[in-house]
């Protein structure tokens, strides 16, 4: 069959331009972050636009942002900052893991002075905290973690304590400076607090239509008709005290 021959299509039958991609929100958050309380914010903020979340290491904490699979990421610090907008949120409580029925058990809060003659693992080399944590359940030595991480791995044969004495961690909110946007200001605005109706928030500052003046119910007003005046003003009211002239009547 030759092109002439063949049907032409109709406009409906042409394939159809694809519509554009609707707009969505990714991050990531490293162990020991619980981001449910802004993920609830947002949807009943923003139910327009998709919130997607997924657990990252330290590793890759800004790894996600480099290759663009995150728009933003709850990262430990310290971190590099170059080419990122970094905002710190909290410090994180530091606690000593030790093997179950270690003598830091009979305490609520250990100084780090006190455990001088103690072997620290190094938890980078052991491949991250939960691994460091397996090897200290068999009595090799104690590690040093944020609180939030010994609680989120909760291995079991360890004992963990308040330290005091050592260095805190800190978690911050990271994304790369050239791609904030009112989306990602919304989000930023949501994990610092700022309620909806803040004059900072992209989504509170929107035109709201203007809603119809209530019609009046009661109707036209009626005036009431004066009444005569009984009887004669009071020369002597609205005076002060003693204000009333001395002399016959």
């Amino acid at each position: 069959m030759s092109a002439a021959d063949e049907t032409p299509q109709t406009p409906d039958e042409t394939a159809a331009v694809p519509a554009e991609a609707v707009r969505e929100l990714r991050f990531a958050y490293v162990a020991g972050v619980t981001p449910g309380k802004w993920i609830r914010r947002w949807e009943e903020r923003m139910p327009d636009v998709p919130l997607h979340s997924f657990m990252s290491d330290d590793g890759t904490q800004l790894a996600v942002l480099r290759d663009g699979s995150a728009d933003l990421s709850f990262v430990r610090l310290p971190v590099e900052r170059e080419g990122l907008s970094v905002i710190p949120l909290y410090e994180e409580q530091p606690v000593v893991v030790g093997p179950k029925g270690h003598e830091i058990s009979v305490f609520e809060e250990v100084d780090l002075a006190d455990l001088s003659k103690e072997t620290f693992l190094d938890v980078r080399e052991l491949g991250g905290a939960a691994m460091a944590l397996q090897v200290v359940a068999t009595g090799a030595g104690l590690v040093i973690l944020p609180m939030s991480i010994a609680r989120h791995f909760n291995v079991k044969d360890t004992v963990a304590r308040k330290l005091t004495g050592a260095p805190v961690t800190e978690i911050a909110l990271a994304w790369p400076s050239d791609t904030t946007d009112e989306v990602i200001e919304e989000f930023i605005g949501i994990v610092r607090g700022r309620t909806a109706a803040s004059s900072r928030q992209p989504s509170a500052q929107q035109e709201k239509p203007k809603r119809e003046p209530k019609p009046d119910r009661r109707g036209p007003a009626v005036k009431k008709p004066k009444v005569a005046q009984r009887y004669a003003p009071n020369p002597d009211k609205g005076r002060g005290k003693g204000s009333r002239k001395k002399g016959k009547r």
